[in-house]
């Protein structure tokens, strides 16, 4: 049997006779968005994000949104950035931006124009490949810079702080992350950002002394207008296996691309 739904649409009733499955897809219809993804076409992190975007055009079909991948930002503008409402910062760090990038990605930040997730790399913060630090980019990211992380990898527990925010919603209070570098700052950036999770730096297997104490790993910055997360987590493809991985990086999407 159908159920009759009333629905309001520019101050006009409308009567519909969808079924439920078909109200869900309507509604995803009405929140319908655009994110422009900016990954690195090379190197050791490629075997993520060739996991990752698989799982996230499948994502974009279930939510019905639209993604644009690119790998470099020479095209970023203040143009290009209007018809988006998220800017996912999938794997690549924050140096070598053009000057016309990082004036048009501070703008989209301080203006609120949409949303940002930064996942793993993006917290790279210090002097790189002959690129000095963006200052910008370090006041954003709490006032931090990257000192090291474990090579050989180790797998640890992540306790969230926060369980009232969205974007952890649905989440064990602790879960298990199976391999990752976990780099460490000179400082925490605790002081500066809102901390949504850290990790338990005494669960690490194999154990490892590349340690800072409070070590926060998921982070929002509440000082800008737009909505953002910093996720640490972003090395291994594996993370697409990981129930807690996949859910936190859902709900970060479905909430950073809203205003």
């Amino acid at each position: 049997m159908k159920k009759i739904f009333l629905v309001a649409v520019s101050g006009l009733l409308i009567i519909s006779t969808a079924s439920a499955q078909q109200k869900a897809t309507a509604v995803h219809t009405l929140q319908s968005f655009r994110i422009l993804a900016l990954f690195e076409n090379g190197g050791h992190h490629l075997a993520f994000t060739d996991a990752a975007r698989p799982w996230l055009d499948s994502l974009a079909v279930r939510y019905n949104f639209s993604i644009d991948y690119i790998h470099s930002t020479d095209t970023i503008s203040n143009a290009v950035l209007s018809s988006y409402q998220l800017f996912l910062q999938l794997d690549y760090p924050p140096y070598g931006w053009t000057e016309q990038a990082q004036q048009a990605f501070i703008q989209y930040i301080e203006q609120g124009r949409g949303g940002w997730i930064g996942l793993h790399h993006a917290s790279l913060l210090g002097n790189f490949d002959g690129y000095n630090m963006w200052s910008w980019f370090y006041d954003f990211m709490g006032s931090i810079q990257f000192k090291d992380y474990i090579p050989a990898f180790a797998s640890a527990q992540v306790h969230i702080e926060d369980t009232s925010h969205p974007c952890v919603k649905g989440l064990p209070e602790n879960f298990s992350i199976e391999k990752e570098e976990w780099y460490t700052y000179d400082k925490s950036p605790r002081s500066n950002v809102h901390v949504i999770a850290s990790v338990d730096e005494k669960s690490y297997a194999p154990g490892s002394p590349v340690k800072m104490g409070d070590h926060p790993v998921i982070w929002t910055n509440d000082h800008y207008p737009a909505r953002n997360i910093y996720i640490f987590m972003g090395h291994s493809p594996g993370l697409f296996q990981n129930e807690a991985f996949t859910l936190l990086f859902r709900n970060a999407i479905l909430w950073a691309s809203q205003k």
